[in-house]
């Protein structure tokens, strides 16, 4: 969408998150298109994603909270699910006092990034060559960020919005004992239990006989090997030596 947008196949201005439309013009592709729309070519777009490419990449190779799918493929997609429902709904209630643009891709990118530096809080990571834990990843580019006078609401959003999940996900059942996430029963029949692997092509059919063929085209048994007639005195029964005649 960021490639479409750029060379103007597509008007940005359909890619944005605007509810009225969605409400008025039935314009759901907002919903979507929002997140997949980063921007203008620039190396923050770039830097976008790749941080989007490497930390999805990381997370659900590294094993996603398990929220009833093993922690596999499923999992990571309703956790992807949840961000977006969670940035779409607190997104009219921060406008009001934060400039946040309605594009969500940076959004997206750090909620999954702090997600994921929950997962993995001892992981090494690096940001243009410091070395510091997965922990700390989401606060160092928030802090670089607003040090170079970058706008970053969006970014606190995502954060905000992965630290909810985190929350639900993991602090809630380990101290009230209670599950309130559970990933989609359609998730699970479609991705599966644990890392997602598409299915293979089924092997090709053994080729089959003339005989078979000619069985499945008409619907009957074709007729199996025809013998040679024999000759019908070698066939006579020997019923035994020559008999008597009556009187003898």
């Amino acid at each position: 969408m960021t490639c479409l947008g750029n060379f103007a196949v597509i008007n940005p201005s359909h890619m944005l998150w605007r509810w009225e439309f969605v409400v008025a013009k039935f314009e759901v592709w907002r919903s979507i298109t929002s997140f997949l729309f980063v921007g203008g070519f620039s190396f923050n777009t770039l830097i976008a994603f790749f941080l989007l490419v490497q930390f999805s990449k990381q997370y659900e190779a590294g094993g996603p909270y398990n929220t009833g799918a093993g922690g596999g493929t499923a999992d990571y997609v309703f956790m992807l699910m949840f961000g977006i429902a969670g940035i779409l709904l607190s997104y009219p209630l921060l406008t009001p006092y934060f400039p946040i643009p309605p594009i969500f891709a940076r959004n997206i990118i750090f909620y999954v990034l702090y997600v994921w530096s929950k997962r993995n809080p001892t992981a090494p990571a690096n940001l243009w060559g410091v070395s510091m834990k997965g922990m700390y990843m989401p606060f160092a580019y928030l802090f670089l960020t607003v040090v170079m006078g970058s706008p970053w609401y969006d970014m606190a959003q995502g954060i905000a919005v992965g630290h909810i999940y985190y929350f639900l996900v993991d602090v809630v059942p380990v101290v009230y004992g209670k599950d309130l996430l559970h990933t989609p029963q359609v998730l699970i029949d479609y991705f599966g239990i644990g890392e997602y692997t598409p299915a293979t092509a089924a092997a090709a059919p053994p080729p089959q006989q003339p005989q078979q063929q000619q069985q499945q085209q008409f619907g009957f048994r074709a007729p199996g090997r025809v013998n040679a007639p024999r000759d019908p005195a070698a066939a006579a029964h020997d019923w035994g030596g020559g008999g008597r005649r009556l009187g003898d």
